[in-house]
């Protein structure tokens, strides 16, 4: 049975304090989840530490950082490598998320290197896949998306591949207010998963955890993960607020 997951993606937002009552707001809820749910929250380097040791004795709380460098160490100033994440406890690491595609200019073989760095200290990448706007008013967002897969993914093994989230990003609903309904998730999502079925095997497919992440809010939650290729969302500004971020967990 594959993971259902929530994942909260802070972004460059809040101070370690507000974060600390973040975390302490969500925890105080007393969420009740079954064994193949989880929880993974993603602050900033900088929290990293804390955020791991305030949810250290909540077995379906993880914690991932929001990106890593493609080497494993050197003269990069500001870099942070895979091994400093995996040193304090980083479960999980987000990879290929929009913004780092469009601000930073990452490519598909860039992220493949951070991918394998991310593997090769243990922990699991939460790999980011999406179109933009004109590709979805083309109809050629499958093309787009298989591309961004096989550059990226699709040379992993088996077994590695089991090691990765993937999350769908419709890079047009993020930040905007607008959503892809359910259907379009749906669609997407199970075209992933078919995409991964192709390479490893349909086993192997049915297995992969593959979020949605654009614009989730308590709301459309209950929508989106009653799709059945839905496996949770990754959040972003849902996730700054406790209530918000506990409404979209319950309908996990």
């Amino acid at each position: 049975m594959r993971k259902k997951i929530v994942a909260a993606n802070w972004k460059m937002n809040l101070t370690l304090g507000e974060g600390e009552a973040l975390i302490g707001g969500i925890l105080e809820a007393g969420l009740r989840l079954a064994e193949d749910r989880q929880v993974i929250l993603c602050p900033p380097f900088p929290y990293l530490v804390k955020a791991k040791s305030l949810t250290r004795n909540y077995p379906h709380f993880f914690i991932g950082a929001q990106n890593c460098a493609a080497e494993a160490a050197g003269a990069y100033t500001g870099e942070v490598s895979a091994a400093m994440l995996q040193s304090v406890h980083t479960d999980y690491v987000i990879l290929g998320h929009s913004e780092r595609r469009a601000y930073f200019g990452e490519t598909g073989p860039l992220l493949k290197k951070k991918i394998a760095q991310v593997l090769a200290h243990g922990m699991k990448p939460i790999f980011c896949c999406g179109e933009p706007l004109d590709i979805r008013e083309k109809d050629t967002q499958n093309d787009y998306v298989q591309a961004q897969l096989a550059e990226s993914l699709l040379d992993l093994s088996a077994e590695e591949i089991s090691q990765v989230v993937i999350a769908y990003e419709p890079i047009w609903a993020i930040g905007t207010g607008r959503s892809a309904s359910p259907a379009q998730a749906q669609e997407m999502h199970a075209f992933i998963r078919s995409a991964l079925a192709g390479r490893y095997g349909n086993e192997a497919a049915l297995h992969q955890t593959i979020l949605y992440g654009g614009s989730c809010k308590p709301e459309n939650a209950a929508d989106l993960f009653g799709c059945p290729d839905v496996d949770g969302a990754l959040v972003g500004g849902a996730s700054l607020q406790a209530d918000s971020f506990i409404g979209i967990v319950n309908h996990l």
